[in-house]
């Protein structure tokens, strides 16, 4: 009973904060109608601004989708569309919060390891490869390692067991970093972990995002965490002001553990994620576990995101040393293959996740195969995956049978048409919704993580992965490809009528905005 009350409260929560940013919504309107009496003087004054918005969005670096769809609202609707745009700048990050959010960069640079070695060896050893390690040191700031271990993760719950196992081995401290946080079966029993392990004296500290746990987590939730002696922190609490600053979130799914064991992937602490709860039918997740020097990057990723959270000022020379885990242990571990996570946010304007991708397509020479829950691209990605396909690559695009999103359905399979038709394999998984963000390439190398294929994740959200040149689990991940898509139905056709293409048409051109 005591948990149904806690639950309604956050949906409440849910519904307050939605009524007061449509109240936003409505004094904004309320203003505009108020100068009706000056329409003349009040609409040529809004066009003139408009067209200098539009000319901004013309010079600016953002993709072309973006500036397409911002550009349409503005010209139809000058009154509202440029005044919407003042509020969230264009859907990007705002010039005070990439300040206050510059240290990450700063700091991330002097405490993350190079490896030119390991760089200079994969690039004679395989030159696509060194290119794309090369992109991701020089984006991401994460170098390539060699003497990591990788066990992949073709569900959650096949990924749980190992998870409580790591923790229950923790020795000096436990940092986790994930979008959703849901009470229930998965959180409890990581909780219960967490709770003991802080009472034994290890360093403890947990980040979430206040968006994605929105309906999940009461606001006492970080305090009372508090007072078990595990540290929290929340990702830019969310508001009900409109300002840009709430469409950057962090959409990371981080474990590290003393920086020797790190876990990444699509699967947030919730029970959906290890099928102990029935949303959507059966929930397809993946995950990767890094074991050795590769850890580091994502504990430096953790620290730094941690420090901006606190507000810590430290200066570039101090690199978490205390962190690291010792040369012996370090020692002691073996790996196949290169392991390079990557981390991407919208700080540098740098769609570091995307290009990762966009680098895989193009190195592709027998197939690419791709899971993603949304198919929501740009022109880029799709002429990247076009091209492949028309150049007889065998791409694969796996995507949930079931939404959880009707609207970003829609939206996904509007795509289909075309990628299709240009000889792109289409298969949707039909006993649920699938939540993976995984590549692989050629048996060379795949990338696991928390990328999405849409907008958001590529433009606009704190995203991670790891991507890896043959490392020991690549023939696991062949083999969870396979597995999937003897579960799936491809879509050899996608027919539908003239004014569904009509709807999806409008869908496509405002998907950056959403």
């Amino acid at each position: 009973m005591r948990r149904k009350l806690k639950k309604l409260s956050r949906i409440n929560r849910l519904y307050i904060v939605g009524l007061m940013i449509l109240v936003q919504f409505f004094f904004i309107f309320a203003a505009i109608l108020e100068f009706n009496e000056y329409f003349s003087i009040y609409y040529g004054l809004m066009t003139a601004l408009s067209l200098g918005f539009v000319l901004q969005i013309i010079y600016s670096r953002q993709s072309m989708a973006y500036k397409l769809a911002w550009v349409v609202v503005i010209l139809l609707f000058p009154l509202f569309g440029g005044t919407v745009y003042v509020i969230f700048c264009g859907n990007r990050m705002s010039g005070a919060l990439r300040k206050a959010m510059s240290s990450i960069t700063t700091i991330t640079e002097t405490a993350a390891d190079r490896n030119d070695d390991i760089l200079e060896q994969l690039a004679a050893q395989d030159p696509d490869a060194g290119r794309q390690a090369s992109y991701i040191r020089n984006t991401s700031l994460c170098p390539p390692y060699r003497d990591t271990g990788t066990s992949y993760y073709p569900s959650g719950e096949a990924m749980f067991g190992d998870l409580l196992a790591e923790l229950e081995r923790a020795e000096r401290y436990i940092f986790l970093e994930y979008f959703i946080i849901d009470h229930g079966v998965m959180w409890d029993r990581i909780h219960d972990v967490l709770r003991r392990k802080a009472a034994q004296g290890l360093d403890v500290r947990l980040i979430y995002d206040d968006m994605g746990c929105i309906t999940t987590l009461d606001r006492k939730f970080p305090k009372r965490l508090e007072n078990e002696g595990i540290r929290c922190r929340v990702f830019h609490k969310f508001i009900p002001i409109l300002s840009a600053r709430q469409n950057n979130r962090d959409h990371r799914k981080i474990c590290v553990i003393d920086g020797m064991c790190a876990f990444t992937g699509g699967i947030n602490l919730a029970d959906e994620y290890i099928n102990a709860a029935d949303r959507f039918g059966y929930w397809k997740d993946t995950a990767v576990r890094l074991k050795g020097s590769a850890a580091w990057s994502f504990t430096v990723m953790f620290l730094t995101m941690w420090d901006y959270l606190t507000m810590q000022k430290r200066r570039a020379g101090e690199c978490y040393a205390e962190y690291r885990p010792s040369p012996e242990k370090l020692r002691a571990c073996a790996g196949d293959g290169v392991v390079q996570p990557y981390t991407d946010n919208p700080l540098d304007d740098e769609p570091v996740g995307e290009n990762v991708y966009l680098g895989m397509i193009a190195s592709a020479r027998e197939y690419v195969w791709i899971m993603t829950p949304y198919l929501i691209i740009d022109e880029p990605m799709e002429q990247a995956l076009c091209r492949a396909a028309m150049s007889g690559v065998d791409v694969r695009i796996v995507t949930p049978g079931v939404p959880d999103k009707k609207l970003v359905y829609e939206n996904t399979r509007s795509y289909y048409p075309n990628l299709i038709a240009h000889g792109v394999k289409i298969y949707e998984f039909t006993p649920g919704f699938l939540h993976a963000k995984t590549f692989l390439c050629d048996d060379r190398c795949a990338s696991v993580g928390s990328v999405n294929l849409d907008y958001r994740s590529l433009y606009l959200h704190f995203e991670c992965g790891v991507w890896m040149y043959r490392p020991g689990c690549l023939a696991d991940i062949r083999a969870d490809f396979e597995e999937t898509f003897a579960q799936c139905t491809r879509v050899t056709e996608e027919k539908c009528s003239f004014l569904r293409r009509l709807w999806r048409g409008v869908l496509e051109l405002l998907a950056p905005l959403m």
